[in-house]
């Protein structure tokens, strides 16, 4: 088919003062597509903690467990995951999954492992992360090879890093978690920090949104009603993201130091609501991915051990009297219960957003893998980890049920199967003995 004048290169960006913009797949790309199988994406999400599941079973208490009572497809889910009851069909919680080597440490330490199984026991001996395997074979694909988040940025210090992603020789890798720096970098086809006329521009409060305006009415005039639609949905989340950004800018220029998280002065927008804070990062990724700039992210929702700003979260988000890390070290089964269920809004949250958003493949979803989880369960148990993995339908994932695995397990024979589901030929990693049986993967 020869390109028409209404034609768009898959690579266009609205531009603006200072700024470029990248687009969404839209219909009159069609043309300009170039052949090629479903992007294959990943993405790993982590709550610190761990999960309310006690090793002894109280009937009393028994409806706060993070796992179902029932195995199979006929589960149900308890109060910590009943937000997530309309993804029955997108998602399958996983039980009895861990890393042998990290089974006997304190589960703050080995969430270091989470993503590697590496071996930090004595010497500290930790290995390349599954994102990393994966952002060198899908990474080369997008513009960066992977995106690594947090709440509190950097690396942080061996048993207690701040980034999910290791390298290949097994050190962690700095992650971003400003919201308006790891936003600029979407804007910019290069890559590069903004531009000084850009600096301008944010200095007078003019967002994004605003400096493409008139390309973006000059593009819309051009396109068909459906690609319309979806421009002006694509601006609309790009303008809600961008002010939430700007309120949320204010506290994460509070610095960090050592000293007693407690006397934050958390009465500044958005530290009421913790909710916008990382639904912000949610929509942030959904964007990523839907304009194909990396098909491969980590997430720490929190900082282990009840370091950094999202320790205070449940305080924010529950009106708690605890923090995260003290909600793990209470026996108010109740009160862990419902952080769980908060922390499961926010994760129904995600999948429905890359549920809703739509590419040249259909949804984002369902070329995607999502896995959530932490590195404990019950009081810093670093066995049976509580886990859900979700999307990924058409890379032949089979979901709708919970899945319960022999403790002689490693959780990375997961890892094999998600990497060989993204098209990524892998017979081992880390201390995997084969792949994840059962009907998952097959």
């Amino acid at each position: 088919m020869s390109k028409k004048s209404w034609h768009l290169d898959r690579r266009t960006f609205l531009r603006g003062t200072g700024v470029a913009c990248a687009l969404p797949y839209l219909e009159a790309m069609s043309a300009t597509k170039p052949k090629g199988e479903d992007p294959k994406r990943m993405c790993f999400l982590y709550f610190p903690n761990g999960a309310c599941e006690p090793g002894k079973i109280k009937e009393e208490t028994k409806k706060y467990r993070f796992f179902p009572d029932q195995e199979g497809r006929d589960y149900k889910n308890n109060h910590s995951l009943e937000p997530l009851n309309d993804f029955r069909d997108d998602m399958t919680i996983l039980g009895g999954l861990s890393h042998p080597r990290s089974r006997q440490l304190l589960g703050h330490i080995a969430g270091d492992t989470w993503l590697t199984g590496g071996d930090v026991r004595n010497t500290y001996k930790n290995n390349i992360s599954i994102d990393q395997v994966a952002a060198g074979h899908i990474g080369k694909d997008s513009r960066y090879p992977s995106f690594a988040l947090s709440a509190d940025g950097g690396v942080g210090y061996k048993s207690r890093v701040t980034s999910l992603s290791f390298n290949s020789i097994g050190n962690a890798i700095p992650t971003e978690h400003r919201h308006r720096e790891i936003f600029e970098r979407y804007f910019n086809p290069t890559g590069g920090g903004s531009t000084e006329a850009r600096r301008k521009e944010l200095q007078r409060g003019r967002k994004i949104v605003d400096l493409v305006y008139g390309n973006s009415k000059e593009l819309q005039r051009k396109l068909g009603k459906g690609d319309q639609d979806k421009m002006d949905q694509y601006l609309t989340s790009l303008n809600s993201v961008e002010k939430q950004i700007i309120k949320n800018e204010e506290w994460l220029d509070i610095p960090l130091k050592n000293a007693d998280f407690s006397k934050l002065n958390f009465d500044l927008d958005p530290t009421k609501n913790a909710e916008t804070y990382i639904r912000s990062m949610y929509d942030l990724i959904v964007l990523a991915y839907e304009m194909d700039l990396t098909r491969v992210v980590t997430y720490q929702i929190a900082r282990e051990d009840g370091m950094g700003f999202g320790e205070n979260f449940p305080k924010l988000a529950l009106n708690a009297k605890k923090g995260i890390h003290g909600i793990s070290h209470s026996n108010d089964a109740m009160l862990w219960s419902s952080w769980d269920n908060w922390l499961s809004q926010q994760y129904a949250y995600f999948l429905g957003r890359m549920k809703e958003v739509k590419d040249e493949h259909g949804s984002i979803l369902d070329n995607t893998q999502v896995l959530y989880g932490s590195s404990q369960a019950h009081t810093h148990n670093a066995r049976n980890l509580p886990l859900v993995l979700a999307g990924g339908k058409n890379m032949g994932i089979k979901h709708g049920s919970y899945q319960r695995f022999e403790e002689k397990t490693p959780m990375t024979n997961l890892f094999v199967s998600m990497l060989n589901a993204a098209g990524i030929k892998r017979s081992k990693f880390s201390d995997s003995t084969g792949k994840l049986p059962g009907e998952i993967f097959s």
